[in-house]
């Protein structure tokens, strides 16, 4: 089925914008807790306050939640695919790379997103087009990683992948949504996804890690507050706002936006300085998610149509 794509408005631009610069700013927020805690604590403390803001929130919504065990099965396995996973391996990753890269690597969620539709759902079909965007996109994502990844492999090689691992489960996380979720409030299907995540987060990282202890530096629990409550909660709420303001095609340029915040943040922040490599990458990864989009080759043919 075709996406429609919607004209944004005035406000759906500044929502599409202020998305992007909260999930761009995440990524230093992400590795400044890093300074303090693991891992796999930082994503207990990610997925478990989100988690009470949202059930807070539907709450105070009065909104209906399911009690069909099947569903809330689901939340589970969402959950592992679209948090555990991805969180932990690009939260690993960081400690190894820069923030800057991560969020780079990060975009190719939506070229795995492609694929993964392709492969799983009946309704999404693999044209020339998307071939040829994904294409694109591979060959940006390894321009930016580089050819030393292969062969000198080292630990700066294993947060590469494990970034892009964390891409791959999102990927499979955006199919089993739609194959599971469909029908339920985004809010509800979010603090769902999120329980289902704490479950698993929480023992995991007293296991791994040791017990979460609340004590922490004041800069740590300013990072865990902006990730959790600002680039996760909140950030779930803001996003199905830009989606019914802008619609699904438009969000792709989200994932544009974001980049170039974190690169910044990191270079600002954190004085991280990325190899051209890089941006060349990044450069290939947009142009492929360009043409994946596919406005711009119309509005050309357009053109070339009146002229």
């Amino acid at each position: 089925m075709a996406q429609v794509q919607k004209t944004i408005s005035a406000r759906a631009w500044a929502e599409l914008f202020l998305l992007a610069l909260i999930w761009g700013a995440s990524f230093l927020s992400i590795r400044i807790a890093l300074n303090e805690v693991g891992p796999m604590t930082s994503v207990a403390h990610r997925t478990g306050w989100a988690m009470l803001i949202l059930w807070i929130y539907i709450a105070l919504r009065r909104l209906p939640v399911p009690r069909n065990p099947r569903i809330w099965g689901a939340f589970l396995l969402m959950g592992l695919l679209n948090n555990v996973i991805p969180f932990s391996l690009m939260a690993w990753g960081q400690l190894h790379i820069e923030t800057g890269l991560t969020s780079i690597l990060n975009a190719a969620t939506a070229i795995f997103g492609i694929l993964a539709a392709a492969l799983f759902l009946s309704d999404e079909r693999l044209t020339l087009r998307k071939a040829i965007g994904v294409t694109l996109g591979f060959l940006g994502v390894a321009t930016a990683i580089g050819l030393s990844a292969l062969t000198e492999f080292n630990i700066r090689s294993l947060g590469q992948l494990a970034v892009i691992g964390g891409t791959i489960s999102y990927a499979l996380a955006g199919v089993w949504a739609r194959k599971t979720l469909g029908g339920l409030s985004p809010q509800v299907a979010a603090a769902g996804m999120l329980t289902g995540s704490s479950l698993i987060t929480l023992p995991m990282a007293w296991i791994v890690e040791g017990p979460i202890s609340l004590s922490l530096q004041p800069q740590t629990w300013a990072a865990i507050g902006y990730y959790a409550a600002i680039a996760t909660a909140l950030a779930y709420l803001l996003y199905y706002r830009v989606l019914d303001l802008a619609g699904s095609g438009n969000l792709m340029l989200c994932t544009l936006l974001v980049a170039p915040v974190a690169i910044i943040l990191g270079a600002v922040v954190l004085g991280e300085e990325l190899p051209l490599q890089a941006f060349t990458g990044f450069g290939l990864l947009a142009l492929g998610l360009i043409i994946i989009d596919g406005r711009l080759f119309k509005a050309v043919q357009h053109r070339m149509g009146r002229a």
